[in-house]
């Protein structure tokens, strides 16, 4: 090989290659790690980048012979907390608690391997759980392993060949038009289980329901405007003990939408705003009634109703059923419920339209000619 200075050479294929110091063994033994590139230049900003990077993460003492916990926890507070919403980064934080400190905490990220990784996976699919929740545990511990990969503590790909469960999807629960028939009876009886309507005749999540406010409702126009939400989420400085309510924006930009009114929801909601003297749709006190007590109202009235136990994500279910039964395109609904793609609508609803292929059936056999109609 060249030398060109600076630890890097040109190889015999032409390519540069720079190299660096990942760590050092126990023994005193320094392990390296390399860099390749097409050109000299690109090598070297590359291995100035890294160099100054791993300076910076040695006066936090993150090195590569730190534990896990103390990697990922330093990166999920000093990196991770930026990029995300506060109620994202608490899920995050209950999933890393949970999983991933129990199980990697007290390895080094220099041992960390293929085989350890795929080991931790196949734990968790013995936990019994979905697979998109492990997927999403899964992510977050790439996210983090690809920091440092990027500074260098660990070899590129670790993850690339782990084996993930499959997506399954989870039957979706809606009512039928009996059952919510009988569960509208029990709600219009009572002021308090407004946010019941709301969501069996617009589809709006239960903390899109505590956050929305009269601003928001267009009377003229009969449309809902959908621009925030209301959740809670565990309070870091309580050590996650506590937690505290958030409003914020939307689950995501597509969640930011607007709902054409029907005429029976307009007149329902042109009542309840007389008799309201507060910002907000759902209140309690001058504030909004928040997504947990919503859902207590909710709970309560099935009991009180005699109507079998569901989640209230259920109506969101019943509301794009309704609409599907009615003959709404799959384009249309995923821009009703706030979906980021049509493709997850279908996914989501695709056993909700067997009536639709029944009917599709039906009109095929129409087309049908009998024996007698030939002769």
């Amino acid at each position: 090989m060249a030398k060109k200075g600076e630890n890097i050479y040109k190889r015999k294929d032409g390519r540069w290659e720079g190299r660096y110091i990942k760590y050092r063994k126990p023994s005193g033994k320094i392990q390296y790690g390399y860099i390749y590139g097409k050109k000299y230049k690109d090598v070297k900003e590359r291995l100035v980048h890294l160099k100054a990077t791993q300076a910076e993460s040695r006066k936090h003492s993150i090195v590569p012979d730190s534990l896990f916990l103390e990697w990922f926890e330093s990166w999920m507070n000093k990196s991770l907390k930026k990029k995300v919403k506060p109620t994202t980064f608490s899920v995050y934080s209950n999933m890393a608690q949970n999983y991933l400190i129990p199980y990697f905490g007290k390895i080094r990220i220099r041992q960390l391997n293929k085989q350890k990784i795929q080991t931790f996976v196949n734990i968790l699919e013995e936990q019994n759980l979905s697979s998109g929740y492990i997927r999403n545990v899964f992510n977050l511990l790439q996210k983090g392993l690809k920091e440092a990969e990027r500074l260098g503590f660990i070899d590129q790909d670790l993850l690339k060949y782990v084996k993930l469960p499959k997506m399954k999807m989870k039957p979706v629960h809606a009512l039928s038009l009996n059952e919510q028939k009988n569960l509208e009876r029990a709600a219009l009886k009572l002021d308090e289980c407004s946010a019941i309507i709301l969501a069996l005749y617009s589809g709006m999540r239960i903390g899109e329901i505590s956050g929305l406010k009269w601003s928001d409702i267009d009377f003229e126009q009969e449309v809902i405007y959908v621009k925030r939400t209301v959740y809670r989420i565990s309070d870091i400085k309580e050590n996650n003990k506590k937690t505290i309510l958030i409003e914020g924006s939307p689950k995501t930009e597509s969640s930011k939408r607007a709902i054409p009114m029907s005429k029976n929801l307009q007149n329902y909601l042109i009542e309840k705003k007389e008799k309201s003297d507060c910002d907000y749709v759902i209140s309690s006190n001058g504030n909004c009634v928040e997504p947990r007590t919503i859902n207590y109202r909710f709970k309560k009235l099935l009991k009180d109703a005699d109507i079998k136990d569901i989640h209230f994500h259920s109506l969101r279910h019943t509301f794009a059923t309704r609409c599907l039964e009615q003959g709404a395109d799959i384009a249309s609904l995923s821009r009703l419920l706030g979906h980021n793609s049509a493709k997850l609508t279908l996914d989501t609803y695709t056993d909700s339209m067997f009536e639709n292929r029944r009917a599709v059936i039906s009109a095929v056999d129409l087309l049908w000619c009998s024996v007698e109609s030939k002769t």
